[in-house]
């Protein structure tokens, strides 16, 4: 299983290299880059750059937090948290390609010092008990079926009443999922839960729910913003398709769908450990 989701997200070549090429062939500089350079590629789930600073305003950050970002993609929401309040940041994800992109982009924004990114298993992670601040997971649990050992590995390393936060795709009443979709081609590698499923795992693992955000509405219009952009002016030099591929915008059209349809809705979970 963890195979068929790294394939799903790794492209062809490398991965940092082809993001450069592409911020070159807009006119950006690796010598002058800012964070927000790059939210078109690493701010990869729905509402991007908008939803990592909704979520990290409830985390409680400071200068002297340590972070944990499971599933970490390409560093993006770690570099964005890391340069708005100053916190560290360790990062963690299943595919390796990812890592290494994200630790060569944080480079690029002198940022090495306080985002580290690191290939794992986010159901067994490398780290002590309570050793962060505060964790958080950003559209991560839709591949992954073990969710109650996510959330217990997010707790038990998370220092007491630390704020965890997990904002994702859940499954709707709308019936069954347009395939494909960012997460997944196919239903085999997609394990969505639902939003009473979500609120008893995070029960379960040992946290107190303080806030639940449901923004599928703002997420339906944020897709409907992007099929226009594409309609109207084709993919942009740096994008997601560096590494999901020509049927990207398949997977746009099909979001629109499966939000429209009620068939997936996107729910930001804010808890104390």
């Amino acid at each position: 299983m963890n195979a068929d989701v790294e394939g799903h997200y790794k492209g062809e070549g490398n991965l940092a290299d082809k993001i450069a090429a592409g911020l070159e062939e807009s006119g950006k500089s690796l010598d002058d880059l800012k964070t927000t350079d790059l939210a078109t590629i690493d701010e990869f789930h729905i509402r991007g750059r908008k939803a990592t600073l909704e979520l990290g305003a409830q985390l409680n950050l400071g200068i002297n937090s340590r972070l944990l970002d499971l599933g970490s993609g390409l560093g993006g929401p770690a570099r964005t948290l890391a340069e708005t309040y100053g916190c560290d940041v360790d990062g963690i994800d299943l595919t390796a390609e990812f890592c290494n992109a994200a630790n060569v982009m944080s480079s690029w924004l002198g940022l090495t010092g306080k985002v580290y990114c690191q290939q794992g298993d986010a159901t067994d992670l490398p780290f002590p008990d309570d050793h962060f601040d505060a964790a958080m997971t950003i559209h991560v649990a839709m591949n992954i079926p073990s969710k109650d050992k996510l959330y217990s590995e997010a707790r038990r390393t998370l220092k007491p009443v630390g704020r965890f936060a997990a904002y994702d795709v859940i499954q709707g009443d709308g019936g069954d999922v347009h395939f494909p979709v960012p997460w997944a081609r196919e239903p085999a590698i997609s394990h969505l839960a639902t939003d009473d499923e979500m609120q008893s795992l995070l029960t379960q693992a040992g946290f107190r729910i303080l806030h639940i955000q449901d923004s599928s509405e703002e997420s339906l219009e944020w897709f409907e913003d992007r099929m226009k952009q594409l309609t109207d002016s084709g993919q942009p030099p740096v994008s997601f398709n560096a590494f999901l591929g020509h049927d990207y915008p398949v997977m746009v059209r099909n979001q629109v769908r499966n939000l429209a349809e009620g068939r997936i809705r996107t729910i930001a979970y804010v808890c104390e450990g």
